[in-house]
C-alpha cells in the first residue's frame, strides 16, 4: 500500500478510477438509494472547488477559522428558514449546529435531551417502530432505553395515543419522522408533539430525509402535513443537506427551538493540561471541505432552483408510482406524499427479492426492505431530480422484470439454510460457520448483483440473527490489504 518511492499523481488517480468502476452509478437517475443527484450541470465542479478551498480548515476552533464559522451559521440560518424558524415566525430564536450526517444529528438530539435531565438516572426515549435505526444506535451509545410504538400496517404511521401512552416519568425525548425513510410517510407530528409538550418532554422531528424538500413540495401544492417549528411542542429538527439540498456528503444540520435547549448538546472539558476542549458536535477536528461544499451548493442553486428541483422530483415520483400501479402483482405500500415510492407484491405476485435482482440486471438499483412485524417485504425507491428523464424507461423495464421474476419463481432456500434461519441463535455463530455460509452464498469482495438468496435468508431470520449475520458478513469484507 505504501510504496517505497511514492506513486505519481496521475497513476494514483488512475488507481482510484479503476476502483470506482465497480461502484454503483452515482449519476444518471438509476440508483434509488444512497446518493442524491440533482443533475445540475457544473455543480460537481463547483462543490469540488469549494471543498478544495476549505479542505484543510479545521472546525475545532471557530476563532481561528472565522470563515468556517460564517459558513456554518449561514447553513443553520438557511435550514431554520426552510423549516419554519427565524425572524417573524413563532420560533424566532432557533439555533443549530452543522454535523457530519443524520446519524450524528440524531445522536446529538438524544444527548441533549438526556443531559438536560441529569436527575433521571435511567432515561428513555419514545420512537415509532418506523423511526430511523440511528435512534437505536444513539440509545445504544448513550445508554438510553428505547421504547417503541408500532405503526399501523394500513397507514404506516404510529398512533398518537400509543405514543402518548409510552411516555413515562423517565422519558426525555419523543420522536417522529417527516417522513419515515422506509415508506416516505409523515408521522402525525401535531398530535405527537402536543402529547410530548403536555408531559413536559422534548419532541424531535427527524426530517433528515425530507426536511429540505417537504416545504418546497408544499409550495407546489402537495398537501404536506404540518411538521416543522410552526408546530407547538416541536423542540428540535434534523435535516440532511447532503440529501435533498443536494450538497456532497456529509453535512447535516441539527436545529433547536432556542439556545437553552441546545446547551446540553455541547461537550466541554478543562480538567487536563492541554487546551480546553469544547465541541458542539461529536467530532473535534472537522474538515471545512464538506461545509464549504454545502455552502456553495445552497448559494448556487438558490430558492428558485430548489423549487424547480422539487417540482421535477414530484413529477418523477408520480410517474414511478403510476408505473407500479400499472403492473399486475405489485401494489404501493402508501400513496406517495414525499420523495419515496415504496411497493410490495400482492398475493400471487412475484418474489420481490428476485424482482430486485431482475431490476438490477436491467440497470435499476433499488433497495429491498425485509419484512418486519406485520409489514411485508418491500422495495424502496428514493427519487431525486435526476430520475425525471428516466421515468419513461422504468415502466417497461419494471413490467419485464416482473415477468422474468414470475418465470424464475420464488427463491427456495436449501433445507440446511432454512433450518439455520429458523433455529440458529446469534451466539451460536462462529467465524468458520459464517465464512462457509458466505462462500456458499457467493458473498465476496465488491458488489454482488444477485442477492435474492441472501435476502430470502435474512428475511426468514429473526431480527437479532439478521443483525449478527450482517455484522459477520461485513466483517469478512473489511479486511486489510497488505
Amino acid at each position: 500500500m505504501i510504496d517505497k518511492n511514492g506513486v505519481a499523481a496521475e497513476a494514483v488517480l488512475a488507481e482510484i478510477r479503476a476502483l470506482r468502476a465497480a461502484d454503483r452509478p452515482t449519476h444518471g437517475g438509476r440508483l434509488f438509494a444512497y446518493v442524491y443527484d440533482p443533475a445540475v450541470p457544473g455543480l460537481d465542479e463547483l462543490t469540488a472547488a469549494a471543498h478544495r478551498e476549505s479542505a484543510h480548515v479545521n472546525g475545532l476552533d471557530p476563532t481561528a477559522f472565522p470563515s468556517l464559522l460564517a459558513m456554518e451559521n449561514a447553513l443553520v440560518g438557511a435550514a431554520a428558514t426552510v423549516l419554519g424558524g427565524g425572524p417573524g415566525t413563532t420560533a424566532p430564536d432557533v439555533v443549530g449546529s452543522v454535523t457530519s450526517g443524520g446519524t450524528e444529528s440524531l445522536i446529538l438530539a438524544v444527548k441533549a435531551a438526556r443531559d438536560a435531565h441529569p436527575e433521571i438516572t435511567e432515561p428513555r426515549i419514545v420512537v415509532p417502530s418506523s423511526a430511523h435505526a440511528a435512534f437505536a444506535k444513539a440509545a445504544h451509545y448513550l445508554r438510553v432505553e428505547l421504547d417503541t410504538a408500532p405503526v399501523s400496517p394500513a397507514t404506516l404511521r404510529p398512533d398518537p395515543a400509543a405514543m402518548a401512552a409510552a411516555i413515562r416519568p423517565e422519558t426525555v425525548l419523543v420522536v417522529c419522522s417527516a417522513p419515515s425513510y422506509a415508506h416516505g410517510v409523515v408521522d402525525p407530528v401535531v398530535e405527537i408533539a402536543a402529547a410530548a409538550a403536555d408531559a413536559g418532554v422534548r419532541c424531535h422531528v427527524d426530517a433528515c430525509f425530507g426536511g429540505w424538500t417537504l416545504p418546497y413540495l408544499r409550495r407546489l401544492g402537495v398537501p404536506v402535513p404540518a411538521f416543522d417549528f410552526a408546530v407547538p411542542g416541536v423542540t428540535s429538527i434534523s435535516v440532511d443537506l447532503h440529501k435533498y439540498a443536494y450538497a456532497p456528503k456529509g453535512v447535516s444540520v441539527l436545529l433547536h427551538r432556542d439556545a437553552a435547549l441546545r446547551a446540553p448538546q455541547y461537550f466541554a472539558y478543562a480538567d487536563w493540561p492541554g487546551y480546553t476542549m469544547i465541541n458542539p458536535v461529536i467530532a473535534s477536528t472537522r474538515s471545512g471541505g464538506p461545509i464549504a461544499a454545502a455552502y456553495a451548493t445552497l448559494r448556487h442553486l438558490g430558492d428558485d432552483g430548489y423549487l424547480a428541483l422539487a417540482e421535477r422530483t414530484r413529477d418523477a415520483v408520480a410517474g414511478l408510482a403510476d408505473a407500479v400501479r400499472g403492473v399486475d402483482g405489485l401494489r404501493l405500500m402508501a400513496e406517495p406524499e414525499s420523495t419515496v415510492v415504496c411497493f410490495t407484491a400482492t398475493e400471487g405476485g412475484p418474489d420481490l427479492f428476485v424482482l430486485v435482482d431482475e431490476l438490477t440486471a436491467r440497470g435499476w438499483h433499488t433497495q429491498p426492505q425485509l419484512s418486519y412485524a406485520d409489514l411485508p417485504a418491500s422495495v424502496h425507491l428514493t427519487v431525486t431530480a435526476a430520475v425525471a428523464p428516466r421515468v419513461a424507461e422504468f415502466g417497461p423495464d419494471l413490467a419485464a422484470a416482473v415477468a422474468a421474476a414470475r418465470a424464475a419463481g420464488p427463491v427456495a432456500l436449501p433445507s440446511e439454510l432454512a433450518a439455520l434461519a429458523t433455529s440458529l441463535t446469534p451466539d451460536a455463530l462462529t467465524p468458520e460457520l459464517v465464512a462457509g455460509l458466505a462462500a456458499g452464498l457467493g458473498l465476496g469482495a465488491g458488489a454482488v448483483d444477485r442477492m435474492a438468496v441472501v435476502n430470502t435468508l435474512l428475511d426468514a431470520a429473526p431480527s437479532a440473527l439478521r443483525e449478527r449475520l450482517l455484522v459477520e458478513f461485513v466483517g469478512l469484507l473489511q479486511r486489510p490489504t497488505w
